[in-house]
């Protein structure tokens, strides 16, 4: 079986949602959770301000996009492109490009399974990046980023900083 690949999918602005829920019931009817294994609308959280009050929404971080998990065959590519609000896939021509791992970092999507030997309450060494040679306490994991949050001290106080699991060890 060939490998799934995440690729970006073109939609009319405001169907995002619309789309991934057409998506979804043809894999359920057709029975391609095998070929087709995730369809997502990437979201992140920001704070409005209405009224002078500060509420937190989520918003679409690409609006007429969606992001599909699939292995691409012929099969697929014709469910997918012929689905209702789906203009297209993003690539040259009608040769979809799959996203590189560089391109799914930010977006919060793990490639890969980081075999990680130290947890929350340990003291880990920071070996590179800005922050190299800092030693600091883990406070929080995120294993979706793949981003650890350590104490480190600046300033003569405890400061939080995120770094990514490959840029620390344990002490």
């Amino acid at each position: 079986m060939a490998e799934a690949h995440w690729y970006v999918v073109h939609t009319y602005s405001g169907y995002e949602n619309k789309v991934k829920a057409n998506i979804e019931k043809k894999i359920e009817n057709r029975h391609l959770e095998n070929e087709i294994l995730e369809v997502r609308v990437p979201m992140q959280d920001v704070i409005e301000l209405k009224n002078g009050a500060r509420k937190p929404v989520q918003k679409k971080m690409f609006p007429g996009y969606v992001l599909i998990n699939m292995v691409m065959n012929d099969d697929t590519w014709y469910v997918v492109r012929n689905t209702r609000g789906v203009t297209g896939f993003v690539g040259p021509g009608s040769k979809p490009v799959p996203l590189t791992e560089a391109e799914m970092r930010p977006l919060g999507i793990k490639v890969e399974n980081l075999v990680i030997d130290y947890a929350e309450g340990d003291s880990v060494k920071v070996i590179a990046g800005v922050w190299r040679d800092t030693v600091g306490i883990v406070r929080k994991m995120d294993m979706n980023k793949q981003i650890v949050t350590i104490n480190v001290e600046l300033f003569g106080r405890e400061t939080p900083v995120e770094i990514s699991f490959e840029d620390v060890q344990k002490l």
